[in-house]
């Protein structure tokens, strides 16, 4: 009986082993599954998003475009119309910035220039001092209208006239043969 026993103990430890054996290599068929489906993925994951950054990439190009275009620009090329523009402005920093920077949004709006337009035309029309100042401005941010603007107004602004004209008084004298009138039209 005890043989029988030994026998049935050697079987079942033959049966245990033998499962044992299957469930490892089961274990071993699904990992390698779990890992080929996981690689499968990942390079479709790769794909889309390869495919989503030059979508994102096409979108923000055709933005910039549109952003750059100026607002009377047909966006069919086909159609064609003509509008009177309105021409630019120049400024030296003799004149008032005030009047200056008035008359030039009114020629930007009637124009239909966007921001990066105004700023580059703003740039354009300087003359003498002012276009000098510009040399201040560091060359990225000559595109920036906020800061072009900012800085024309620290220079040029009514503070500055108003302190140009007080110099050009103090230092105005009647000339020779000159009449009160003219003397005073002339300092008014």
């Amino acid at each position: 009986m005890k043989n029988q026993i030994q026998c049935v103990k050697g079987k079942i430890e033959e049966v245990r082993k033998e499962v044992q054996r299957k469930i490892e290599e089961i274990e071993g068929k699904v990992q390698r599954k779990i890992e080929e489906v996981e690689d499968k993925v990942q390079v479709k994951m790769e794909e889309v998003e390869e495919k989503v950054q030059v979508r994102i990439g096409d979108l923000e190009k055709r933005l910039s475009e549109l952003e750059d275009r100026p607002i009377n620009f047909p966006a069919n090329p086909e159609v064609t119309y003509s509008r009177q523009t309105v021409k630019s402005l120049t400024f030296d920093g003799q004149t008032s910035w005030t009047v200056f920077k008035t008359q030039f949004d009114t020629v930007s709006s009637a124009n239909g220039w966007n921001n990066f337009v105004k700023a580059s035309q703003l740039v354009t029309s300087l003359r003498g001092s002012a276009a000098e100042f510009l040399q201040g401005i560091p060359s990225d941010k000559l595109t920036d209208l906020t800061t072009i603007e900012n800085a024309l107004e620290a220079r040029f602004g009514d503070s500055h006239i108003t302190q140009f004209y007080r110099t050009e008084l103090k230092t105005r004298w009647q000339k020779p043969g000159e009449s009160l009138q003219v003397l005073s039209a002339d300092v008014e």
